[in-house]
């Protein structure tokens, strides 16, 4: 059974990810970049490492939760990276929303280091309210031993665990629910403010849809006023994997500029760089 678990990444939802898995009586190990977030995770409890390689040496588990692509490839694969240091027949969760494509890197690379490693991609919804509560949705993506295996680990922070298929099945699933996610939020900006438009004011009219057939979770929590930084790289991520599939999805391309025009609109903050 895996009792010490690392975590690389220790944001918005690698905190709280740290702070329900010491309550759930598990050890952990933690890295981030950050001063100010590897000070808050040890005041919970967790054994702050130099690198990811640290945490690889002492942990049966490690859970990558960095935001992009090549952020994950460096924590895995790069001069101070788990399988510098990994321990043989350690398992590798990542949790970041990537690519299907940078998922199967991650696995070939796991698979060609020699010891027995197992990558699992989890990418996690439901957002940050139910990493605080411990409530995440887990989609999942690998070898259905290794997910069983981890199963208790992932239990301590989601309450619903699906494993959708082979290795890159878990980014598919949560490709698919960003897709809807921001689907529907376009719809929500674009329905209220035609209703506002029209006399209607814009919160009576959203608690009454809510009782009705147009009822969605983003008109629920009413995600459109916050920064939204991930929605238009969730998008572009979308339109790539269209685009290797060969299929025509206008609908994607409409809601990727739908969701750039609120975020203008609402004078929020552009997609957050990727370091090349």
């Amino acid at each position: 059974m895996i009792r010490n678990v690392g975590v690389i990444g220790l944001g918005k939802m690698g905190h709280p990810m740290v702070r329900h898995l010491i309550a759930k009586g598990f050890w952990v190990a933690a890295y981030d970049l950050d001063d100010a977030r590897r000070g808050a995770a040890a005041a919970l409890g967790a054994q702050i490492c130099g690198s990811p390689a640290e945490v690889a040496a002492i942990s049966e588990a490690v859970i990558v939760v960095v935001g992009f692509d090549n952020e994950v490839r460096d924590v895995v694969d790069g001069p101070k990276g788990l399988l510098s240091r990994a321990r043989d027949g350690m398992a590798i969760a990542v949790a970041s929303t990537v690519s299907i494509e940078t998922m199967r890197e991650i696995d070939s690379l796991a698979r060609a280091a020699g010891k027995n490693f197992g990558v699992l991609d989890i990418p996690l919804c439901r957002g940050e309210p139910a990493a605080e509560a411990g409530k995440l949705l887990l989609m999942a993506g690998g070898d259905a031993e290794l997910f069983e295996r981890c199963r208790p680990v992932f239990a301590a922070f989601a309450d619903d665990q699906y494993l959708l298929g082979a290795v890159g099945a878990g980014q598919v699933g949560k490709m698919i629910n960003n897709l809807l996610l921001w689907a529907c939020v376009s719809a929500n900006h674009e329905g209220l403010k035609l209703g506002e438009a029209l006399g209607v004011q814009s919160e009576t009219l959203r608690q009454a849809l809510l009782k009705s057939s147009g009822a969605n979770w983003a008109l629920e929590t009413w995600l459109q006023p916050r920064p939204m930084p991930w929605a238009e790289k969730d998008m572009v991520i979308v339109m790539e994997e269209a685009g290797n599939a060969r299929l025509s999805l206008p609908l994607c391309g409409v809601v990727r500029e739908v969701i750039k025009g609120i975020k203008i609109e609402k004078g929020l903050p552009p997609p957050p760089k990727v370091p090349k």
